[in-house]
């Protein structure tokens, strides 16, 4: 089997960097000069002003369009209508994660270019060549894999440290995932998002964000609920976006994502961020491993200091029924789901088993921290 890495093409980040927007697009000719960008109300009335003058100043045409919030089939095709009727020649997609999940799907079906500019730091979706599909109602449907990944990541760290701190801890457990996911891979052999192995850069790249949480997640979190731009918070955005997205598609899926799909089977979870849920699904990963005590502590230290969900009431199921988490187990379990690349074979008794211990352990954790 070859050796597979795939990143975006160029990826540029600092405060800032949103006023550069129109002239790395114009210095990466991606041809034409209809720029059509789609992002949610609230983030076009961040960004609308100052994307509009960076795109004009380069000598491009912009046409703004809304996107509705869920990245599901329907709104995806609605969008790329839109994009046609708009004559685009680049999509340009700004927001949280299922907003940049659907220009990436936009962009593909249209045969355009796609930018990406996030404005939270909350999911490692902004580099990779994956779009997350839900239907309307908000639970997973399919993993849409693109033939290509973006061909320009843009991150401005000032506008993402003026959004709520919870996105960037949110963020941060999403990332939390990519080495323990990248390990389990690397161990079994299995296929990353490229359907190759991992590389030495790939799996280096995934250990340094789990390093790079542990050092400075706790400072940086700190410092976006001030909405300041320090050091720390460049490397944990680096971290939650560059380091785990590169991470996670080119070393690849297991457990944690896959508890994440299913915990998605329960509406109560639905008002909790990716981010929150894949933290709960690092943690039950290790369970499932059976990994050393150390080793899930050092996890549930970093969570609980930067504010992440450890518990199943910490994602909103308060209500531990069997019947309940049998779903979660069995929709975790379904053929084609990452948690196959784990070196052992998976049943849902043992990720209902997991879940359970996960959840005792967190609950008993928080309890010692009091």
């Amino acid at each position: 089997m070859l050796y597979k890495l795939i990143a975006p093409a160029r990826y540029i980040q600092g405060a800032g960097a949103l006023s550069a927007l129109g002239g790395e697009i114009k210095a990466l000719g991606l041809g034409g000069k209809k720029v059509f960008v789609l992002s949610n109300r609230q983030v076009l009335d961040i960004i609308e002003a100052e994307a509009e003058k960076s795109l004009r100043e380069a000598g491009l045409d912009c046409v703004f369009a809304e996107f509705r919030g869920e990245c599901s089939g329907s709104e995806v095709a609605r969008l790329r209508d839109l994009a046609a009727q708009a004559g685009a020649d680049v999509v340009v997609g700004a927001g949280g994660g299922k907003a940049l999940d659907t220009a990436k799907a936009v962009a593909h079906y249209a045969r355009k270019p796609v930018v990406i500019v996030p404005t939270i730091a909350s999911t490692d979706a902004p580099c990779s060549a994956l779009s997350v599909i839900y239907t309307d109602e908000g639970v997973f449907d399919e993993y849409l894999v693109l033939p290509r990944n973006p061909d320009l990541v843009l991150v401005d760290t000032r506008i993402i440290a003026r959004a709520p701190v919870r996105f960037l801890v949110a963020g941060m457990g999403d990332a939390l995932a990519t080495w323990y996911e990248a390990r389990a891979c690397a161990e079994s052999r299995a296929k990353n998002m490229p359907g190759g192995l991992a590389t030495l850069a790939a799996l280096n790249l995934a250990e340094l964000c789990y390093e790079t949480l542990l050092a400075e997640g706790y400072q940086a979190r700190l410092a976006v609920e001030r909405q300041v731009v320090t050091p720390a918070v460049e490397k944990i955005v680096e971290a939650n976006i560059l380091l785990s997205g590169l991470g996670f598609e080119s070393g690849g899926l297991a457990a944690a994502h896959a508890i994440h799909n299913g915990l998605t089977a329960l509406e109560e979870t639905h008002a909790y961020y990716h981010g929150e849920k894949v933290a709960f699904g690092t943690l039950t990963q290790l369970v499932l491993e059976g990994r050393p005590e150390d080793e899930i502590e050092e996890v549930l230290d970093f969570a609980v200091s930067v504010g992440l969900p450890v518990t199943l009431a910490g994602i909103g199921v308060g209500d531990i029924a069997e019947e309940k988490l049998r779903r979660v187990a069995e929709a975790a379990v379904r053929e084609n789901e990452t948690i196959h690349n784990e070196s052992f074979p998976v049943t849902a008794e043992a990720v209902l088993a997991a879940l359970l211990a996960a959840d005792a352990l967190g609950s008993s954790y928080k309890e010692c921290a009091l």
